[in-house]
């Protein structure tokens, strides 16, 4: 393992951290700010504490990292107002912001990965058939969940959670929404599972769930453990 592949959690890091600072500095919305940005906010100090007990792959490190920019850029700016949205808008005739739409898309594209990797480490499912179609649900469940929190924000906060929401006038955006992390989640699998299995091979993660000591090649198993699905 060279040292930059070495350093590339540390490095990505350090991105994601110097992105939150400049985009907290100056935000349209404090409160706006802190309900897209919370996940960062969670998740990088969670990533940190666990990464030397549960190490992510190289490949879900930047995506995670890409996934943290879009979050922190939606949330200076507020979704309907980033400034390259506004841009396509204007050039393409388009009604509305598209970067909320993009936004959605890598809610799907990205956590997928990351949902597929726990689940390959962590239960029989690797090299299940299952494995592919479980993920995207689970995101697809994620996607769900996020636009009922949604919902409840506009319950609570009124018209101050107009900005949160970004429906930009579509009676739709809550099913746009959801469509599109469907999307995101579903091109990501398709794209990214191989290079991710070769990852995972290469970084020679075992798995911990009670089936990994079975032995798969004779088709038996220990007593008490479980064989990989298939």
């Amino acid at each position: 393992m060279t040292a930059v592949r070495r350093r590339l959690p540390t490095l990505l890091a350090g991105v994601v951290v110097v992105g939150v600072a400049l985009s907290a500095w100056g935000a349209q919305d404090r409160t706006t700010w802190f309900l897209e940005t919370v996940w960062v906010l969670v998740g990088l100090p969670l990533i940190v504490l666990t990464r030397r007990r549960f190490p992510l792959t190289d490949l879900l490190c930047c995506l995670l990292a890409a996934h943290a920019l879009v979050l922190v850029i939606g949330g200076h700016y507020t979704y309907a107002e980033v400034p390259f949205g506004n841009w396509l808008r204007d050039e393409l005739g388009l009604e509305r912001n598209p970067y909320d739409r993009f936004g959605h898309l890598m809610q799907g594209f990205v956590p997928v990965l990351l949902v597929r990797e726990l689940l390959s480490r962590t239960s029989p499912l690797r090299g299940s058939r299952w494995l592919a179609p479980l993920t995207v649900c689970a995101c697809l469940a994620f996607s769900a969940v996020f636009e009922m929190l949604e919902w409840l924000a506009a319950v609570l906060g009124g018209q101050a959670a107009d900005a949160f929401l970004a429906t930009q006038g579509d009676v739709w955006d809550t099913q746009w929404d959801m469509f599109c992390a469907l999307v995101g989640a579903t091109v990501s699998v398709l794209l990214l599972s191989r290079p991710h299995d070769r990852q995972l091979a290469a970084r020679a993660f075992t798995p911990s769930y009670s089936g990994a000591g079975s032995t798969a090649a004779a088709g038996t198993s220990t007593p008490g453990t479980t064989r990989p699905l298939r």
